[in-house]
């Protein structure tokens, strides 16, 4: 797969590279902040964040970037477990809230997909997806994704209260370069 993809409305996914970051944490931040869609800390400096979003070898982080260079959206990729797991991949997602709506979700998810294809893994499990985040859990499922599991009451949503989170699967197959 190529370093850059073509997305929604000229925006382009590549490669993330350090220097992104100083773009990617003002909506990351905003994200967390909410505390609608993440387990993740919040309130983190930009320095405290950056392990959490920049991945470092086997994974990747990628960015999606507009036609006047601003980042709009990222995603962070890899294998989901060490050793005998790291043949099932996971992946995040997130869109700056400014341009959701647009179709970078998806394009974000499609190159995963593709990316985790050509890098041989197995399948990609999502390990939290709050189940109040409809938007998320119908774009997953858009792509072939699957709810294989609940926890319940595991996110404290601050609007819905203890909400669960779905832990959601799509098989690969590597060899026909295709998911089942």
């Amino acid at each position: 797969m190529s370093s850059a993809t073509r997305g929604p409305d000229g925006v382009v996914i590549r490669d993330a590279v350090s220097q992104d970051w100083d773009g990617i944490y003002p909506f990351y931040a905003a994200i967390m902040a909410e505390g609608r869609t993440f387990p993740f800390p919040e309130r983190q400096s930009l320095e405290e964040a950056r392990p959490w979003w920049m991945e470092q070898p086997p994974g990747k982080t990628v960015v999606a970037v507009d036609d006047d260079g601003v980042i709009v959206g990222s995603a962070k990729m890899g294998p989901n477990r060490p050793g005998r797991g790291s043949h099932v991949a996971t992946a995040s997602f997130i869109v700056d809230p400014a341009h959701q709506g647009k179709g970078i979700g998806r394009a974000l998810g499609e190159y995963v997909i593709d990316w985790c294809l050509s890098r041989r893994f197995r399948g990609i499990q999502f390990n939290a997806v709050v189940e109040s985040n409809r938007a998320a859990v119908q774009l997953y499922r858009s792509l072939g994704f699957e709810v294989i599991g609940t926890v319940p009451e595991a996110f404290d949503h601050p609007d819905e209260g203890l909400v669960g989170l779905h832990v959601m699967y799509l098989r690969l197959n590597p060899a026909a370069g295709s998911y089942v």
